[in-house]
């Protein structure tokens, strides 16, 4: 078997292996099923031993044999270590590509506003913006670096802690109900109030309930209003006068600033503080490819801001 055609192999083979399928393996490869199954059938020929067994009659999962398994972790980190320096190679190229995932709203609220001061300091580095809210395979999906919200651990990923934040109320400056721009107390209850459900299954997150008993307002009722599973949408909500919306520091700071929205308490000591934060993540391998350095060293540059 020639250089090219068993890296081919091993390519399909350990896409089925981490798969359990053939055809999970070919649509990540842009193939057929059957041109899977034939390149394991090659390898498999050219070792002399099987590679799978089915997981049982009639069933399509693959189950990798003893000495398949015990190979998988040396071919990955073979893999691993052609695509870095695969890289590096392109990273010597005179348009360097920079691969970055990040969650909509973040890519939104503060991400994109300030993209073009990393693309005028870096203008041969081309950049694709992936804005997903499903987490990605950084080695299958070949990203490059990204921004996640988390305690700060990922199989597989270093990460490098970037912002914390908090949680408190926002409206809209011409909010209706605001008197010389602050909320009265007695006009909370008449209040419609917007609910960030983006992390309603962490039970750490900030609730409307938990925001009005430690500001003492706990006869109030915090389940009525408006729930939006986004944090973008959120503020826009409020932006556009819709209701008072529990809103994350790290995702209102420009509308703050532009005065898109205000804080109607005002008092920094009615915050709620987050258990998790926002963290800079890439594989460890790929910590001194040039681009992913200056990406990161450009994030935490504007996070001092």
């Amino acid at each position: 078997m020639t250089t090219p055609a068993y890296l081919n192999a091993l390519r399909a083979f350990e896409a089925a292996a981490r798969h359990q399928s053939f055809s999970a393996a070919a649509a990540e490869l842009n193939v057929t099923p059957a041109a899977v199954g034939q390149q394991v059938r090659n390898l498999e020929s050219w070792l002399g031993i099987a590679l799978f067994t089915r997981a049982g009659s009639g069933s399509s999962r693959l189950m990798p044999t003893e000495a398949a398994r015990a190979a998988l972790a040396d071919i990955r980190e073979g893999f691993d270590r052609l695509s870095v320096g695969l890289a590096r190679l392109k990273d010597a190229s005179v348009h360097a590509g920079l691969t970055i995932t990040v969650c909509p709203a973040f890519a939104a609220k503060w991400l994109l506003p300030r993209l073009e001061r990393f693309q005028l300091a870096h203008p041969q580095m081309d950049v694709l913006l992936d804005t997903n809210a499903r987490t990605v395979d950084f080695l299958v999906e070949r990203i490059d670096v990204g921004v996640r919200y988390g305690a700060g651990q990922w199989p597989g990923l270093a990460a490098v802690h970037l912002m914390d934040e908090s949680m408190f109320p926002v409206c809209a400056p011409d909010f209706p109900l605001l008197v010389d721009g602050l909320l009265p107390p007695e006009a909370l209850s008449r209040c419609t109030l917007v609910h960030d459900m983006s992390m309603a299954s962490d039970p750490d997150y900030p609730t409307w309930r938990r925001w009005l008993d430690a500001a003492g307002y706990p006869g109030i009722n915090a389940h009525r209003g408006l729930s939006i599973n986004n944090s973008a949408a959120v503020l826009q909500a409020a932006i556009e006068g819709r209701g008072l919306a529990l809103a994350r520091s790290v995702m209102v700071q420009d509308d703050l600033a532009a005065r898109r929205l205000i804080r109607p308490f005002g008092e920094p000591r009615l915050d709620c503080p987050l258990m998790q934060a926002y963290y800079i993540v890439y594989r460890p391998e790929c910590s001194e490819l040039a681009r992913v350095q200056a990406f990161r060293d450009w994030l935490l540059a504007e996070a001092a801001r």
